[in-house]
């Protein structure tokens, strides 16, 4: 293997060499950084470069090995942290300029745990302001470009993750998720991840002065984009190790039971009035198909109310962030956000005071109805977006912008409303008029069944093929 095919690698091929001594960490991460100098400058993915460090902590590795102590699981693997979590010694900007001195005294358990399972990371990479946006673009780093091309938003609010992972800067990249911002950067990059349930990754920003609202503890969790679901299995057991500083962390092995005979999904093209896409049903039908040859039992039947369920939770997390950020917003943001959060206000009517107490309490009952179908349906098979990912910057075009960007995709923001897990994986490169683009699906799971998730997403591309592989032959023609 030459050099120049390394950063190539998934993270699971590449621990495989890593472990054995066939490769070094230094070499891995080497290798990862001179990808980054190479595409980084015109996808503006990663906004801290951290290489000194990087190759310090790479070659330590190497020494520890060499002197006979043990590798983790993650062994020289570069990665990339989000700029809206605590990595002791840096700057947690959240993409806020009025942020950007805020360093975290220690790291954020995501972090620790990356680190202790030996991966080593090499940059910071962007977010929206606030990280409130489906696109990724602010004042403090600018745009973020998506590695397709510039017809397609890099999605957000982890846009700087999937873009980068994507592009072949760092084998697992590190993001988080309230309404959809680990799912959109792998829809929008072609990129696969899954949303953890509730509780199953610890989460706390030692930089942080006051506790998060209870929606934004309950919907908000951390997690990893890659570039193939294998490479989810590897990494999210290290990931999902327990830390005291979350004290609703829950302690669960990342593999469950295996379920007795074929796992039955729910399968539904339901899009509640949106129009559906034709690339996006073809890439439903190429899901179902995948899953059938593959042994599951796929029915098509619809969820518990998808639409009603999500619209409310979202609604109720306006009312907390109304609440709890607006003053924040008025006083911290730039005029874009802040006339985007007056759309967010009217496409999603804040529910407030009593109501919101209310609506928390009928959470449960949300939640109960899909916990009842998911006994009998462990997988739902659904679109993620109606319609192929959006351009850039189509939120800040009013209501109608909004309204594309968020307000047809109740399928992301109900699942964090209920904290079910939903996996996201490529299904079709459509060959649209403005340029090629990946089609990704959503696999919603029952609760703390991750893995069957990534196990159905790893199904789907096993027929569908890695998108990094098109990516990178386009990239290396322009």
């Amino acid at each position: 293997m030459t050099h120049s095919d390394i950063w190539r690698l998934s993270a699971t091929d590449m621990t495989n060499l890593t472990r054995r001594g066939d490769l070094s960490a230094t070499e891995a991460v080497q290798a990862s950084i001179d990808r980054m100098d190479a595409v980084n400058q015109d996808l503006n993915a990663v906004v801290e470069d951290l290489r000194t460090e990087a190759l310090e902590r790479a070659q330590s590795l190497d020494r520890a090995r060499a002197n006979g102590q043990p590798t983790g699981p993650l062994h020289g693997v570069p990665v990339t942290i989000k700029v809206n979590v605590d990595q002791k010694g840096h700057a947690t900007t959240n993409g806020v300029v009025a942020l950007k001195d805020v360093i975290a005294p220690d790291d954020a358990p995501v972090v620790s745990n990356l680190q202790k399972a030996g991966a080593v990371v090499i940059g910071r990479t962007n977010t929206p302001e606030f990280s409130f946006r489906a696109d990724t673009d602010n004042p403090l780093y600018g745009r973020t470009h998506n590695p397709w091309g510039r017809h397609i938003s890099p999605g957000g609010s982890s846009g700087g993750a999937g873009a980068a992972v994507m592009a072949g800067v760092g084998a697992l990249a590190h993001g988080n998720d309230i309404g959809g911002s680990l799912r959109f950067p792998a829809a929008a990059n072609g990129a696969v991840t899954v949303k953890p349930g509730l509780g199953r990754v610890p989460a706390w920003n030692p930089s942080q002065k006051v506790e998060r609202g209870l929606l934004a503890q309950s919907m908000s969790v951390q997690g990893l984009i890659t570039r193939s679901a294998a490479d989810l299995h590897l990494s999210m057991p290290s990931v999902i190790a327990a830390d005291a500083r979350d004290p609703f962390h829950v302690p669960m092995p990342w593999r469950g039971e295996a379920p007795d005979g074929p796992i039955k999904v729910a399968f539904t093209k339901n899009t509640f009035g949106y129009a559906l896409h034709p690339e996006v049903e073809k890439a439903l039908d190429t899901a179902r198909d995948a899953l059938v040859d593959a042994g599951y039992a796929v029915d098509e039947v619809d969820p518990p109310d998808v639409f009603e369920c999500g619209r409310i939770g979202y609604r109720t997390l306006m009312g907390e962030v109304l609440t709890l950020m607006k003053s924040d917003i008025e006083a911290a943001g730039s005029q874009t956000i802040r006339e985007i959060f007056d759309v967010y206000f009217q496409e999603f009517p804040p529910i407030v005071e009593t109501d919101l107490v209310k609506m928390l309490a009928k959470r449960s009952h949300y939640a109960r109805e899909w916990s009842l179908f998911l006994q009998d349906y462990p997988l739902v098979l659904s679109p993620f977006l109606p319609q192929p990912f959006f351009k850039p910057d189509r939120d800040t075009e009013g209501a109608e912008g909004v309204h594309e960007v968020l307000g047809c995709a109740v399928y992301s923001y109900a699942m964090n409303f209920l904290g079910l897990p939903a996996a996201c994986v490529p299904a079709r490169l459509a060959d649209l008029p403005k340029g090629p683009q990946p089609i990704n699906v959503q696999i919603a799971a029952n609760r703390w069944r991750e893995d069957l998730a990534v196990d159905a997403a790893a199904a789907i591309e096993a027929r569908v093929g890695q998108m990094c592989t098109a990516l990178w032959e386009q990239m290396d023609t322009t």
